[in-house]
């Protein structure tokens, strides 16, 4: 077993190159790749090419005026997936063979975590306003690869919470909480990082985020309960300051993807318990309306078939 070090020491290379190479591990990224491409792209795209085809509804609510656009978290908010496979890339070096079924497992949920979420997105999708914006390369990657039709849930925040509360569950199994508690604190602090991302790119609404930590109560509610979830609303836009890191004696290669290194953008104390107020408040509603109906789904798509349609496609 090595010695403790940061997860954000990890390379996301050596994540692709052991999975693929272990026979028990190469089917689950094959099909875990195959949902990710199919219930994402696939599904966006066509929705982009055969307009009308599924309703598009507008999701933005006033209190994102109150976050300003920040060009300079895009970093931060791109690294959601290297965010999951790098947490994968600790436990192989970690623990060997013995991290073989928890990954495994691991990759498997996260295949269908995009199914889940595709619940929604097929019969409702959703944009919100964002600045078309391509002074620097990666919004233009943005532009061209993301339709921004699939809002509500928000994937990025889904993805982020599942790695998080996942990754204390499996070094839970493992008896190594204590011994790994700092890295188990970066990685939530990782998640609200990103979190925070997407809503200074201007990717998602606050509205976005709420329908992201229901659907999560209700994809992995033994790991993920509504205190969890409220918890980590709480912690948006630093109500309580980032971790400090993990010190590891070198500066790594992508040391600006840190959660501890991301932008520090202010916001007037009153907005940010005004934002915060509004999540919870949405997120209790859809939780309240879940307990009734027959498909976890059907509080989100009600909440998008209030908000105004648009013909138009977001591109």
């Amino acid at each position: 077993m090595k010695n403790a070090s940061s997860v954000y020491d990890e390379s996301p290379v050596y994540t692709f190159v052991k999975t693929f190479s272990v026979s028990s591990l190469r089917p689950v990224v094959i099909r875990c790749i195959a949902s990710i491409f199919y219930n994402f792209f696939f599904r966006q795209y066509r929705a982009a090419l055969l307009p009308g085809s599924i309703p598009v509804s507008k999701v933005d609510h006033p209190l994102d005026l109150k976050i300003p656009f920040d060009p300079s978290w895009i970093t931060i908010y791109l690294d959601f997936v290297m965010y999951w496979i790098r947490m994968l890339a600790f436990l192989l070096h970690t623990y060997r063979r013995r991290a073989y079924d928890a990954v495994r497992e691991f990759i498997v949920s996260m295949g269908k975590l995009y199914s889940f979420a595709a619940e929604t997105y097929k019969k409702n999708l959703s944009t919100t306003d964002r600045p078309f914006y391509i002074a620097r390369p990666r919004f233009l990657v943005i532009h061209l690869f993301d339709p921004h039709l699939m809002c509500i849930p928000s994937l990025h925040v889904m993805v982020v919470v599942w790695t998080y509360i996942k990754f204390a569950a499996i070094l839970r199994s493992f008896n190594d909480t204590g011994r790994y508690a700092a890295q188990i604190e970066e990685m939530r602090q990782g998640a609200l990082a990103i979190t925070h991302a997407i809503l200074f790119v201007k990717q998602h609404s606050v509205n976005c985020v709420a329908a992201a930590l229901y659907a999560m109560t209700r994809f992995g509610g033994n790991l993920f309960p509504p205190e969890e979830a409220e918890a980590f609303i709480r912690q948006l836009f630093w109500d309580v300051p980032p971790a400090a890191p993990l010190q590891t004696g070198r500066p790594p290669a992508n040391y600006k993807v840190r959660p501890w290194a991301a932008p520090q953008t202010k916001i007037p104390i009153v907005d940010a318990s005004l934002i915060r107020a509004h999540i919870t408040s949405l997120f209790r509603h859809f939780l309240s309306e879940g307990r009734t109906v027959r498909n976890w789904e059907e509080p989100l798509l009600n909440f998008m078939r209030q908000e105004k349609n648009t013909p138009g496609l977001a591109f």
